[in-house]
C-alpha cells in the first residue's frame, strides 16, 4: 500500500528508505503550510519572510537588531538579508540607522507603520494557524513540535 505522500505526489515506486520518505514528507508539509500562510499575507503585500522579520523586530523592541542578528533569528534562511531589509525599508515598515562610533554597525528597527501592520495581521495569522493545524489536538501538536526539534538537533 503506498504511503500518503506517495499518493499525494503520484509516485508509483516506494521511497528508497524511511529517511528519504521522512525528509520529503517534512519538505512537502512545510511547503503546503507555508503556501496556506502566504495567502494570508497577500492582501497586505508582504511575504512570510518579511512578516517573520517584522515579528522579530517587534520582539526586539526599541533596541532593534543588526542584520546578522536578524539573519540568525529567521525561521527560513534567505540568501540576502540586506535586500530583504531594503524592501521593508522602502515600504516604510522598518528603519535603519548607522552607529556613529562604528559605521559598520547598522541597527534595524520596526517603524510605527510596521507595528500597525503587525497589529492588523495578528488576528488573521492566528486564524490561519488555527485553520492549518486546528484539526490536531494539543497533545499531537506538542508531540510534533518535539519530534521536529529532535530531527533538527545535531547528530
Amino acid at each position: 500500500m503506498p504511503s500518503t505522500l506517495q499518493s499525494e505526489i503520484k509516485q508509483t515506486r516506494p521511497f528508497k528508505s524511511p529517511y528519504e520518505e521522512t525528509l520529503f514528507c517534512v519538505e512537502r508539509t512545510a511547503a503546503v503550510l507555508l503556501h496556506r500562510l502566504a495567502d494570508t499575507f497577500k492582501p497586505y503585500d508582504i511575504t512570510p519572510t518579511q512578516y517573520n522579520v517584522l515579528r522579530i523586530l517587534r520582539g526586539a523592541g526599541a533596541d532593534g537588531l543588526c542584520r546578522n542578528e536578524i539573519r540568525d533569528r529567521l525561521v527560513t534562511q534567505v540568501p540576502d538579508v540586506t535586500r530583504l531589509l531594503d524592501r521593508l525599508e522602502e515600504a516604510g515598515l522598518v528603519g535603519r540607522e548607522r552607529a556613529s562610533d562604528d559605521r559598520r554597525i547598522v541597527t534595524t528597527r520596526i517603524t510605527k507603520q510596521g507595528l500597525k501592520l503587525l497589529e492588523r495581521l495578528d488576528a488573521p495569522v492566528a486564524e490561519a494557524q488555527r485553520r492549518a493545524l486546528g484539526h490536531m489536538s494539543a497533545t499531537q501538536l506538542r508531540t510534533l513540535i518535539e519530534l521536529l526539534a529532535l530531527a533538527r538537533s545535531p547528530v
